[in-house]
């Protein structure tokens, strides 16, 4: 999400295309904070699945708590790995709420940097009450403030978990998957030829924040093994 998908997560991820300012669908609000806690030993690990081990071992940890994302392992290689939750989406997602989403990513040095705190700030508006309609109105606000930078050249995130559930629409994990950040002012979809018959490059606008999210899908999961199926190529 600028920072989002921020978002992915993607939530991110994201982390699921669709929905209109007036589409509630089945999560009209938010639903009870427990819904979409997890134990600390499950969030770690689910955290790390996003990543090839390789890079997920020396990765900083963060988790959520009652308050916001904090972060129980330190890390010495850049990466951020993490478990996004439902308000990643886009704020006009009517998934937004989704108590069930879980979109485990790893962030590269450059998108911690330029696209997750805009997904911390929106987690602690999220924790402290802050309506949809306001969330959407602080967003706007905080973007003509100039407070929000574009994603830096080069952010992406690894999203390669088996563990992860990114949507009603996806049922699960969806694919193993790369995701790649752009501001609208580098290009929309179309500068990576994206949504096209025969492309292998999915992308997401999003509608209220200046920043397109392009999901690379890849043939191997963390653990090393292969994804059973072709992702379908317009849908998260």
């Amino acid at each position: 999400m600028t920072h989002l998908k921020i978002s992915i997560a993607a939530l991110a991820a994201a982390l699921a295309a669709g929905g209109s300012a007036a589409a509630q669908g089945p999560y009209p609000a938010m639903a009870p904070l427990a819904q979409y806690m997890m134990t600390q030993a499950d969030e770690i690990a689910l955290a790390r699945s996003a990543a090839p081990p390789s890079l997920a071992a020396g990765a900083e940890v963060m988790v959520l708590t009652g308050h916001g994302y904090a972060t129980v392992t330190k890390g010495g290689n850049g990466f951020v790995c993490m478990v996004q939750r439902a308000w990643a989406n886009d704020v006009r997602n009517d998934g937004f709420w989704n108590p069930k989403l879980r979109g485990p990513l790893c962030f590269n040095a450059a998108a911690a940097r330029s696209v997750m705190p805009a997904y911390l700030e929106r987690t602690r508006w999220v924790l402290d009450g802050v309506s949809k309609a306001e969330i959407e109105k602080r967003v706007v606000a905080t973007i003509a403030a100039g407070r929000y930078v574009a994603p830096a050249t080069g952010a992406m995130s690894f999203m390669l978990s088996k563990g992860g559930y990114l949507g009603d629409d996806a049922g699960g994990p969806w694919h193993p998957h790369l995701m790649f950040f752009q501001s609208t002012a580098v290009g929309g979809p179309e500068s990576w030829g994206a949504n096209v018959p025969g492309a292998q490059v999915i992308a997401n606008a999003d509608p209220v924040e200046p920043i397109v999210t392009f999901y690379i899908p890849v043939a191997k999961w963390s653990d090393g093994t292969r994804d059973a199926e072709a992702p379908s190529q317009h849908k998260m």
